[in-house]
């Protein structure tokens, strides 16, 4: 720095001369580097209006029509995404309401489905063309010939890397295609959809019945619900009730439909995969004829494979054969020979197994965790395993009446090992037997009133004559049978064994029917549980006592209204007999003494007076035998109430102890936590208060009965 300016410095104040000679060497060091200024944004090149593009924009770039790019984002699984500050994201005046992400946009470019959207809209335009010159058969055969095929597998391929993904996301794609599978056909809901629906969900419900995969199911007011176990993977679904369904307006079957043209392409690959994993050929062989009757499930037939190659033996396919019917006995003999020619060659490992099946059953068992302590964890039970859902209705031979759900009765006794099923002839083709009188049924399946008289004539022997079918009429019984409600298969299910038949018996009140997946938590009602079970120490006599108590009020409010009323009736007498009265007074010598000496009021007075001086000498009592420290003769109780009295100062001294502690912890509680711990203790007090009520009156109910 020169001299002469750091003389001029040492003039000025300290504070300014500091700030000169900073910025004097500031510029003296910097004077041969350029200054550089910062890039000037423009506007919509960064931050969310380059992330965001909206709906009007990808169409534009996409080249292609809303209807379908709308398709094309279903098929590849883009969805709108809603920005944090729509003002940023919208590079209009005007604020869009629809947005995508712009990378999904440019991932759309590359998609080979714009190639067949063109196409088709291209053929659209030609169509149009032959129409307007009235060339009806050109634009016909173009429709025909030139239509473009859309395919779907290689989008399934990318969305679902592996097949664990695919089935995680079975659950929608299961709920939309059996709820188009029950839709009456329409305009919007052609007949071959329904169709294609249909066939897909049959040949999963085939799988399901072969791996005995099912695990729970329940009825709700939606529909019935299902839960199978595939590979570990829990997948959940919905089927509607069959009734009459009628199409509103206000759905947009488009949207609808393009989802179920996807799902039924991703279902056709998930069962084919299946069925190649248990060793079955897919697709299996379907019957158009018996799908006509009403077969459904009855209506295919699996075919296994050998060494990856396919089976072509009538011997070696499996057919859905119900039981002991005439088309497959021959084949059924077959195997039953053919399992005892196996035994009779190997006796030697017979008799080495011979002591092991005790050992196997208790292995193939699954544990069940119990809780060894009072205030343990409970710990969630492992569910039915394969073997055990093949073997609950083995042994059962069921018919199936006509007002009850056919084909949802008839998927659950399959998938857990019933193979003898019947039905009656109006509800479709493929039972076991048509025949209600056959003898082998053992239990009949009904919806109805409870039954009034046994059937009279008794039918022998299974008969195949269409005249002696259906002997049974309404109002009889068949001896010898167990009848049960609908919900008797479901709580089976639900529960791995078999339910008592007597709660489920026809016209008896039903137990209730409850979520299996909500499971009961600690303190908390359970419908399925005892009172004994669940209500607290103590509550069922509190809760007396209080009955008891109001029971007293309203005795004596009873008595009251009662003693109120005779009143106003003497009253009236006294009214009546007055002129009487009067005149036998004045005809009376000593009328006045001996009027004051009849007046009743004063025997009220007396009776006060006594009660007051019974109670001051009980009192004086009291008082006498505490100064002379001597037990005082109360009134005394019978065991019962001593007991109930006892175990009652018990609970508020225990509860008081606990009240107390809490406070105390509270106390070395934080204000934050302090707030928190009471907001879950109001939480918990309501749900008690609402547990309690519920078991009070369900505590009634009881005693009522």
């Amino acid at each position: 720095m020169p001299s002469g300016l750091q003389k001029k410095l040492k003039k000025l104040p300290a504070s300014k001369s500091k700030n000169i000679a900073y910025c004097f060497n500031y510029f003296t060091i910097h004077q041969h580097s350029p200054i550089t200024m910062a890039k000037i944004k423009k506007k919509g090149q960064a931050g969310a209006a380059k992330n965001f593009i909206t709906r009007t924009q990808a169409v534009r770039k996409l080249q292609i029509s809303l209807p379908d790019f709308r398709r094309l984002c279903i098929f590849k699984g883009i969805y709108p995404r809603e920005p944090r500050n729509l003002k940023k994201a919208s590079k209009s005046a005007s604020h869009s309401t629809t947005f995508y992400y712009t990378k999904d946009i440019r991932y759309l470019l590359h998609e080979p489905l714009l190639a067949k959207f063109r196409d088709q809209k291209a053929l659209s335009k030609k169509i149009a063309k032959s129409l307007g010159r009235n060339e009806v058969q050109d634009a016909a055969r173009l429709e025909k010939t030139q239509k473009p095929k859309i395919k779907l597998d290689h989008i399934v391929r990318e969305r679902y890397p592996t097949f664990v993904d695919a089935l995680r996301d079975l659950d929608d794609a299961l709920a939309l295609l059996f709820l188009f599978a029950n839709l009456p056909s329409t305009s919007t809901v052609p007949p071959r959809v329904i169709a294609r629906c249909q066939r897909l969900c049959h040949e999963f419900e085939h799988y399901v019945i072969t791996s005995h995969s099912l695990r729970k199911s329940f009825l709700s007011i939606k529909g019935i619900y299902y839960q199978v176990t595939i590979q570990g993977q829990d997948i959940m679904w919905v089927v509607p009730y069959r009734f009459v369904q009628q199409a509103s307006a206000e759905v947009d079957y488009r949207i609808m439909s393009t989802f179920v043209e996807f799902y039924c392409t991703l279902l056709g690959f998930v069962n084919y995969r299946l069925y190649t994993t248990i060793g079955l050929v897919y697709p299996p062989k379907f019957d158009t004829t018996s799908d006509d009757r009403g077969a459904e499930l009855a209506a295919f037939t699996l075919q296994g494979r050998s060494n990856g190659k396919e089976i072509a033996n009538d011997s070696d396919q499996k057919q859905l054969t119900n039981g002991h019917t005439e088309d497959n006995s021959a084949a059924l003999q077959a195997q039953i020979e053919l399992a005892a020619a196996a035994q009779e060659a190997a006796p030697t490992e017979e008799e080495s197994i011979a002591d092991e099946p005790q050992e196997t059953a208790e292995t193939d068992a699954i544990d069940k965790f119990e809780v060894v302590a009072p205030q343990g964890d409970v710990l969630a039970q492992p569910s039915l395993s394969g073997n055990q859902a093949a073997s609950l209705f083995a042994n059962l031979t069921v018919y199936i009446s006509r007002e009850a759900p056919r084909h949802s009765i008839e998927f659950l006794l399959r998938a857990f090992g019933c193979k003898r099923v019947g039905w009656d002839a109006v509800l479709g083709d493929g039972a076991f037997t048509q025949d209600e009188t056959d003898p082998r049924i053992t239990h009949q399946i009904v919806d109805r009133p409870a039954f009034a008289d046994p059937l009279p004539a008794q039918h022998n022997g299974a008969t195949t004559n269409a005249e002696q079918l259906q002997k049974v009429k309404p109002g009889y019984i068949m001896p010898g049978r167990i009848y049960v409600q609908p919900q008797w298969v479901w709580d089976c299910v639900n529960e791995g064994e078999l339910q008592r038949t007597d709660t489920y018996a026809p016209g008896a009140t039903l137990p209730p029917h409850l979520s299996p997946w909500v499971k009961p938590t600690k303190g908390q009602y359970d419908p399925r549980a005892t009172l004994e079970e669940q209500e607290a120490e103590g509550e069922a006599d509190d809760d007396s006592e209080v009955e008891a108590e109001d029971e007293e009020v309203e005795e004596q409010v009873a008595a009251e209204l009662e003693g109120a009323a005779n009143s106003e009736e003497d009253s009236e007498v006294d009214a009546g007999d007055m002129d009487v009265a009067a005149s036998d007074n004045e005809a009376d010598s000593g009328g006045e003494e001996d009027g004051y000496n009849d007046l009743d009021g004063f025997e009220g007075f007396e009776d006060e007076a006594e009660d007051i001086d019974d109670e001051e000498a009980l009192h004086q009592r009291e008082l006498a035998a505490e100064a002379a420290g001597l037990a005082i003769n109360a009134k005394k109780l019978n065991p019962e109430q001593e007991r109930k009295e006892k175990a009652k100062k018990e609970r508020q001294s225990k509860q008081t102890k606990e009240d107390e502690e809490i406070e105390r912890r509270k106390m070395m509680m934080s204000n934050k936590k302090r707030k928190l711990f009471e907001k879950m203790q109001f939480g918990n007090e309501k749900k008690d208060a609402e547990a309690a009520a519920l078991r009070k009156k369900r505590r009634k109910l009881e005693r009522s009965q």
